[in-house]
């Protein structure tokens, strides 16, 4: 009853009953309100973990990641053009300081919309080159997060945990036959399986097509001619309508008290 009435109380600061700062008057889930959802979660450790030490980012820079690779491997981190390059993923990034008194990434966070077929059909909206069709044919945005996926990749190639989570919004990612109804109460089928519509193929590549929707923070050993391969997986989860934050907080909780145990700071 006790943690259910703290997850309930921070889920209330999140909706407006805590800082200004959590949401702006039109904040939305996905982009820049993942951002104060993670910062929320930063507190929230904060508060449960008080014997250790945590920390926010904005941004990681391409100096810091090639300084890690090559800390590693002295053939890796030798190359950048543009000196002030960075990567800044929409939920910033939460750090602990470890054991080893360094800094460990143990949550990184992107929101993705993309595909607006259920809310155009329920409001009665045709859309294509002459304004008759129910669909759009998805669009290719989203597959911008590879980048921001491989450049955390990079700066935790040492770590045994993975702790980014992809919260995918829209219709361009079903996992289902969706029913939607126009105004005048007729029945739209979004299939999940249509080439045309479906864009969520294009990001299982960063799990390796494990199932969604589920945490996959622990990395995966592989064996291979012999030889142990480590695998880091996003976690990936996905919702054909709008994201809440009694939905979001739990599963950023989780991954990141994953990350915690893997780092050997909580039992």
């Amino acid at each position: 009853m006790a943690k259910k009435q703290t997850d309930r109380l921070r889920i209330e600061k999140v909706r407006g009953q805590g800082p200004k700062e959590i949401f702006g008057a039109n904040a939305q889930i996905h982009d820049k309100s993942v951002n104060s959802f993670s910062k929320v979660v930063f507190e929230t450790l904060k508060t449960d973990f008080p014997h250790l030490e945590f920390r926010f980012k904005d941004k990681i820079t391409k100096k810091e990641i090639n300084e890690k690779l090559n800390s590693v491997d002295a053939r890796l981190g030798l190359t950048v053009f543009v000196e002030n390059a960075s990567i800044k993923p929409d939920g910033g990034i939460i750090e602990v300081k470890g054991k080893d008194d360094k800094w460990h990434i143990v949550l990184v966070c992107e929101a993705k919309h993309q595909g607006k077929d259920i809310e155009n059909i329920s409001k009665g909206i045709l859309v294509g080159k002459n304004s008759n069709q129910d669909l759009m044919v998805a669009g290719n945005a989203i597959e911008r997060s590879h980048k921001n996926i491989n450049e955390i990749r990079n700066i935790m190639i040492d770590e045994k945990h993975f702790p980014y989570i992809l919260f995918l919004q829209g219709s361009n990612f079903l996992t289902e036959p969706t029913a939607v109804l126009r105004p005048n109460g007729t029945e739209v089928i979004l299939k999940h399986d249509a080439g045309s519509l479906n864009r969520i193929d294009r990001l299982t590549s960063a799990n390796y097509s494990l199932p969604i929707n589920q945490n996959s923070c622990e990395n995966i050993f592989i064996t291979i001619d012999g030889k142990s391969v480590m695998l880091q997986a996003v976690s990936i989860y996905t919702k054909s309508t709008e994201w809440t934050v009694e939905e979001m907080l739990p599963i950023m909780m989780n991954v990141s008290k994953t990350s915690l145990k893997i780092l050997g700071l909580t039992e």
